[in-house]
């Protein structure tokens, strides 16, 4: 029996799987195309592919499984290597859930929905959750998520041999417009200027590292960068608030 509440997110449900139309959405398809040239070119199997998209969904985190298969990394090492690139997701769960949680929300259905947070879906729904109810929230969110991550697995399903036949720069040209979304939606979407800081100095930091250490680079320069950000962002706060208090001064 479906109850009356099912009725009601219905609507949001299916707003939220209109999103597929939208420009992140054309992005992030237009780069698992280029996604499915790495794969074909690196030996992963059609089977393969699939799965990893709809199981491990993240496209950095794809790369990263495909780059530590094809250094022959052990699969504990490869499984690290995931869940590390992984771990940037945790603050964007962290920050979405108490957007979209309803008093009547369960905890199961949270944790499944989780599996869906990526740049994409969570750029996407940030900017748009001002315009939805709190108690459609959940479904608007569950709406992109799914049709998101259905759309591209029958993207990599249809894609994976007719990519061969494409030239090399077309596929790579794909790929390279998720970096680039990526980069400018984080900016149009931040909300403190410590975001802005970090992206500033990350992209000053990370082909320098990437230079003196290929490995480790990235995650020296996102260690580093984020660090920097939040301290500098402490200090500014702090300055202007002094600023502010000599402006105003003292009352009575």
């Amino acid at each position: 029996m479906i109850s009356q509440s099912s009725f009601a997110q219905r609507p949001w449900f299916l707003l939220g799987m209109r999103g597929i139309f939208s420009v992140p959405a054309l992005v992030l398809t237009s780069a698992v195309v280029g996604f499915c040239g790495f794969a074909y070119e690196a030996g992963i199997s059609y089977g393969q592919a699939v799965f990893m998209m709809g199981i491990i969904w993240a496209l950095p985190a794809q790369f990263v499984l495909i780059g530590a298969i094809l250094a022959g990394a052990s699969l504990p090492a490869a499984a690290l290597a995931v869940t590390l690139s992984s771990m940037r997701l945790m603050p964007m769960v962290a920050a979405l859930v108490p957007e979209i949680r309803a008093k009547t929300t369960p905890t199961w259905v949270l944790l499944v929905l989780s599996h869906f947070v990526a740049v994409t879906s969570w750029v996407f729904t940030m900017e748009r959750l001002d315009r939805v109810p709190r108690q459609g929230r959940v479904a608007f969110f569950a709406g992109f998520g799914l049709t998101l991550t259905t759309v591209n697995i029958v993207v990599v399903s249809v894609a994976y041999g007719v990519i061969s036949h494409l030239p090399a720069m077309i596929g790579g040209a794909l790929f390279f417009l998720t970096p680039i979304y990526f980069l400018t939606s984080i900016w149009a979407s931040a909300r403190g200027l410590e975001v802005y800081l970090a992206l500033v100095i990350g992209l000053v930091l990370g082909p320098a590292f990437h230079f003196a250490d290929e490995e480790l680079g990235l995650l020296y320069a996102g260690l580093i960068g984020g660090t920097l950000a939040f301290f500098l962002e402490r200090i500014i706060a702090k300055r202007r608030k002094t600023e502010s208090d000599a402006t105003a001064g003292p009352v009575g």
